[in-house]
């Protein structure tokens, strides 16, 4: 954001500032300039509009929605951004194809859960990709998930499980928009078995990204980039 060179992912953590807001933290990815843009800046722009859009779309496929949030120009190839498209388009396809209620105050928490929980690079880091973080508080919040419950804990958690063995098929390197993909396609499938929901399918294109890829798209390894049926 602040040079355009590629960014270092480094072992241990050092204590940076934000070029943008000043705010200190120990981080892992750095710019070899000495720059560094703070989660909460690097993404603020970014999540704005995609609330926005996804308050305005009405399409009744959360992989539909999600592709076209990929489109948004403030949108990086990489990103825990693209975990608030997980969790939103999930949410916004229920209601939008009526056949689960998901009100506005629902849609906020759990995208405010996905916000404090997904950081940006930390799939590596940590082996939690903010996609699977996502995806997990919207079931969280759909089946009203909490510590001291019993079945709705299990099932979040049972998904989330799901998502990241589906997650971890497709990495080498990792890609933030095929993550979202197979993600909504689990959460699609578990969708299905709580609750019955089937959502139409919808014709998108394939991957069209890979060479925006900073490290280096999988290609024909991916199983998006010539597939056209989401």
């Amino acid at each position: 954001m602040v040079c355009g060179e590629q960014l270092e992912y480094l072992n241990r953590g050092l204590q940076v500032s934000c070029n943008y807001c000043g705010s200190q933290e120990q981080a892992n990815i750095i710019c070899p300039k000495g720059h560094y843009v703070c989660d909460n800046c690097h993404g603020r722009e970014a999540y704005d509009q995609l609330v926005a859009e996804l308050c305005k779309t009405d399409h009744p496929n959360p992989l539909g929605i999600a592709l076209q949030l990929f489109d948004n120009p403030q949108l990086p190839m990489l990103g825990c951004e693209h975990a608030v498209i997980a969790a939103g388009a999930l949410l916004v396809g229920l209601r939008n194809s009526r056949q689960l209620t998901v009100s506005d105050q629902m849609l906020d928490e759990a995208l405010q859960r996905t916000r404090r929980q997904s950081l940006g690079g930390y799939c590596g880091l940590t082996g939690v990709c903010g996609v699977t973080v996502g995806i997990g508080a919207a079931f969280s919040v759909l089946l009203g998930a909490a510590c001291p419950k019993d079945q709705e804990t299990r099932q979040t958690m049972q998904v989330v499980g799901r998502v990241v063995q589906a997650i971890a098929e497709l990495t080498g390197p990792c890609c933030c928009k095929a993550f979202v993909r197979v993600a909504l396609q689990v959460a699609a499938d578990a969708c299905q078995e709580f609750w019955g929901i089937s959502f139409l399918k919808t014709e998108g294109p394939a991957c069209p990204y890979g060479k925006a890829h900073p490290h280096g798209c999988r290609g024909e390894q991916c199983p998006y980039k010539g597939h056209g049926d989401v």
